[in-house]
């Protein structure tokens, strides 16, 4: 990588040490001149995500090639100290991604949105241009992509050149919409963040810092969708993980 942050690996996932002070120097890397031709995929990872790249080869992949993977949960940190002895650090998805906006609106950058319902989006975009009048949106489309419609919708893509493709749920395949078609797609920055269209469109709540701080950020998703608190038993299998990790292969 070009970045200043250290790469590790754990549980054979790659993750990115940026540490506080050296974050706005990563975020002007990931915001690259206009003239520069290159594409950069940016993760934010959770122990679900961690999991899921390790049982799901498209998605591992998909992290193993990722220019910047930055940690946001808590049980991560906490099993990189475990395993490791390293000290890793979290971002709230909400705070990273407000300032990559920041650094865009500087420098005048475009940007596109991707993903959600057509009046949600719309309501994101008014957001998103009133707190950075400077940034320049140069297209959107909902997260509900007809097939007859992807080709279109991947031109229109390529043709406004966005220096960052913000994308949130709605799209078919999720996360994974950006690797598979990540060839198709213009150079620039790609970053997937899954409830942001409904938070800058004031539908959804962020977590507070507080809460964020403590890790307890899941607990509020699972009392909206109970079916969420099945992921004990796979917190319970990461804690095994874990202490196999730390017998056998440290």
């Amino acid at each position: 990588m070009d970045t200043s942050a250290d790469r590790v690996y754990f549980l054979k996932v790659p993750l990115d040490i940026v540490p506080p002070e050296d974050f706005p120097n990563i975020v002007s890397w990931l915001v690259p001149p206009k003239d520069e031709k290159k594409s950069r995929n940016v993760v934010l990872l959770s122990l679900w995500d961690l999991l899921k790249a390790r049982r799901n080869n498209d998605y591992r992949k998909y992290i193993m090639q990722a220019d910047l993977v930055v940690p946001i949960s808590k049980s991560i940190v906490s099993g990189v100290k475990f395993i490791t002895g390293k000290k890793i650090y979290r971002y709230m998805p909400f705070h990273f991604v407000i300032s990559l906006l920041t650094a865009l609106e500087r420098k005048e950058y475009p940007l596109y949105l991707l993903g959600g319902k057509s009046k949600i989006l719309k309501k994101a975009e008014r957001n998103i241009f009133s707190t950075y009048p400077g940034l320049k949106i140069v297209g959107r489309h909902e997260g509900r992509i007809r097939k007859r419609e992807a080709p279109m919708v991947m031109e229109a893509i390529r043709k406004s050149s966005p220096s960052l493709l913000l994308a949130g749920k709605g799209i078919k395949g999720g996360e994974l919409w950006i690797a598979r078609n990540s060839e198709r797609l213009n150079s620039g920055l790609r970053l997937w963040c899954s409830d942001l269209f409904d938070v800058f469109a004031e539908k959804k709540r962020r977590p507070s810092d507080s809460v964020f701080d403590r890790g307890l950020e899941s607990l509020g998703y699972c009392f909206k969708r109970p079916i969420l608190f099945f992921r004990f038993f796979a917190y319970l299998r990461y804690k095994w993980l874990l202490l196999f990790y730390k017998i056998f292969r440290h």
